[in-house]
């Protein structure tokens, strides 16, 4: 897979030397597996997927799991398929769309279909509590990626917390271990039922995110 994006003409990333792109990405989407609600999970939707990571490495590491990579830029799901394809990586979908689509109550959906959904440095905390509620089961957890701790980005998740049912839970400083200085996990559990406004109109949780002051 590192080496198909080294090569891929796409220009996925910008970070394509082999050696540097492990510890970039792989190291990085493995860090995950710190969490037990992870590693139990055996349904996965990862969020903005976009050349696979973390969504494509948990596949691989956690073979009795299912992961949706949730992508709507198309030429991003093409490289996906390609590598599922190259790699032979039988437990892993692509997902062409939104996540508020794949999250609409409708026959087939994706609606509380998952254990664990997880996110990428894709969107503030309170934005991918929105998206990833309608997804999860009752119990579920989002597992976010992000750099440094933000009082603030924190602070507006909780004042969503009834607008998501969703919760903050446990935040795992990762540092080296994941290939950047100041990576944490914010686990954030789902802790009622699904509300009745979720999912709103796409891009709605990003251009208004819930708790925003």
């Amino acid at each position: 897979m590192i080496g198909l994006l080294a090569s891929d003409p796409r220009s996925l990333t910008s970070i394509r030397v082999p050696q540097t792109a492990w510890k970039a990405h792989v190291a990085d989407s493995l860090a995950g597996l710190e969490l037990d609600a992870l590693r139990a999970a055996r349904q996965i939707a990862d969020l903005g997927s976009g050349a696979g990571f973390p969504g494509l490495v948990l596949a691989v590491a956690l073979p009795a799991a299912h992961v949706d990579l949730i992508e709507s830029v198309g030429r991003k799901c093409d490289f996906m398929r390609e590598a599922i394809t190259a790699a032979g990586i039988a437990n892993a979908e692509v997902i062409a769309g939104r996540s508020e689509e794949h999250a609409a109550a409708t026959p087939g959906s994706g609606r509380e279909a998952y254990d664990a959904v997880t996110a990428r440095a894709v969107a503030r905390l309170s934005t991918l509590a929105e998206l990833a509620s309608p997804l999860l089961r009752e119990g579920g957890a989002l597992i976010a990626w992000k750099g440094k701790r933000d009082e603030g980005e924190e602070a507006e998740l909780a004042r969503a917390g009834k607008a998501t049912a969703m919760e903050l839970e446990q935040v795992l400083e990762v540092g080296a271990r994941s290939g950047y200085d100041h990576r944490h996990l914010h686990l954030v559990r789902k802790v009622a039922p699904t509300p009745a406004n979720l999912p709103r109109r796409a891009g709605m949780a990003k251009k208004r995110p819930p708790g925003a002051a």
